[in-house]
């Protein structure tokens, strides 16, 4: 059980506890008096029997029909009023006849804190002493016989002052107790709401859980359909352009032997690649080599492949990046020359690697026959064919930019842009 649980339950056990001695408290004290008074005769002291008993007989009923039959009417103010004069009046009665039913009248100050609001509390309080303060002095016969109305008046000052400062205090704890009441109230209100909360964000953690398991599949195979585009892919339309030179040229033994040179250099270069792609690990170019000598080298290779002069600059403080960094340019600048293989018949390749301060760019620019860069392709993209949808992919995955140049007959120029994160840095 939680703390503001316990809490709640020993109030509810205190305020049940309360409710009982105040139902029959006014009996007890009613009948103590009773009881004394009756037993006067043995002390020689006379007793009006007859007014005694009727008086008693006559509170008991005002009490039953009030206090215990009819809790309904507790919170009228005015009725519930008028019945705590008629108990006052009643105990004044009692108290004139016998000093002894001042017993009684403690019954008042519980019931004025009960059935009376505001200052009308304190007028019961002052009423009650007045009373019970007749009692001290022996009764109302003793008063007028022995002429003690002003010892009386004072007694009954002071019991009022002392009983208004027990009401006040009473009064004190009894706000306290409401806003303890009212806090735990709202206390459990707001557990309620955090457990529906909680088992809300269960549920939303579940359904995150199910999209980032969801997100995840898609992005594996992106990353793996981007990886076989950029190895298997690309090798394969490599060895097949040297087998069809080497095919065209089979006359020639020296350029023949060439392209097949080069088809089984492609060959070893493509299943190396794939093995990388399939244990998720960098390309071997990387493993071995900063990212200007990896671009480089690359450069040079395609170069001899394919008979077109490409040449790489590199700009800025070249530095260790993050490997997803260098990952994506590596394989844009191989997608971008093997584009320009495939389509752009060029004589002159230009490939620049700056690095910025905050961000690495790579562009490759060429002189060939350029294309309609907005124009939707079979594919229905207007990004170009999925080499370019991929190096799309591999730059806004780090939140980068890849941009595309070109027009017919004026060449083609990539630009992508990466956030410089250096190497170990966050992924």
């Amino acid at each position: 059980m939680s703390i503001e649980a316990e809490l709640r339950a020993e109030n509810a056990r205190w305020e049940r506890g309360e409710r009982a001695v105040f139902k029959v408290l006014p009996y007890y004290l009613l009948a103590a008096g009773a009881l004394i008074t009756l037993a006067q005769p043995l002390w020689d002291q006379p007793v009006p029997y007859a007014p005694m008993l009727g008086l008693t007989a006559a509170t008991v009923l005002w009490l039953l029909w009030f206090h215990t039959l009819h809790p309904a009417w507790h919170d009228n103010t005015p009725l519930m009023a008028f019945y705590y004069a008629g108990v006052i009046a009643l105990a004044f009665g009692l108290v004139a006849i016998a000093p002894w039913f001042g017993f009684f009248t403690f019954a008042g100050y519980a019931m004025a804190f009960e059935y009376l609001r505001g200052r009308w509390r304190y007028v019961g309080t002052v009423a009650t002493a007045t009373v019970a303060s007749m009692s001290y002095v022996g009764g109302f016969a003793n008063i007028v016989h022995e002429n003690l109305w002003w010892g009386w008046v004072a007694l009954s000052a002071i019991v009022s002052v002392l009983a208004g400062a027990f009401s006040y205090f009473a009064e004190m704890a009894d706000r306290r107790n409401a806003n303890q009441k009212q806090a735990l109230v709202e206390l459990h209100e707001a557990n309620v709401k955090l457990e529906a909360a909680l088992e809300e964000n269960a549920g939303l953690h579940a359904q995150l859980l199910v999209q980032a398991r969801e997100a995840g599949v898609l992005d594996e195979r992106q990353r793996m359909a981007r990886e076989i585009h950029d190895t298997l892919a690309q090798g394969l339309a490599g060895i097949l352009t040297q087998l069809q030179a080497a095919e065209q040229t089979a006359d020639v033994p020296a350029t023949w032997h060439r392209h097949v040179t080069n088809a089984m250099n492609l060959a070893r270069e493509s299943l190396t690649e794939a093995r990388e792609t399939v244990h998720a690990v960098e390309p071997s170019m990387l493993a071995d080599a900063r990212l200007p000598d990896a671009i480089s080298d690359v450069t040079r290779r395609w170069s001899e492949v394919n008979r077109i002069d490409a040449v790489l600059t590199t700009t800025g403080d070249p530095r260790p990046m993050h490997a997803d960094v260098e990952v994506t340019l590596l394989r844009t600048a191989q997608e971008a020359l093997a584009n320009v293989a495939k389509h752009a018949k060029a004589s002159r390749v230009g490939l620049t690697l700056s690095y910025m301060e905050d961000l690495v760019t790579l562009d490759v620019r060429d002189d060939g026959v350029g294309f309609e860069a907005n124009v939707k392709r079979a594919n229905g993209s207007a990004n170009g064919g999925f080499g370019l949808t991929g190096m799309r992919q591999r730059v806004q995955r780090l939140a980068g930019r890849l941009e595309i140049e070109s027009e017919p007959g004026g060449g083609t120029a990539i630009s992508a842009s990466v956030p410089a994160i250096p190497a170990g840095g966050p992924k």
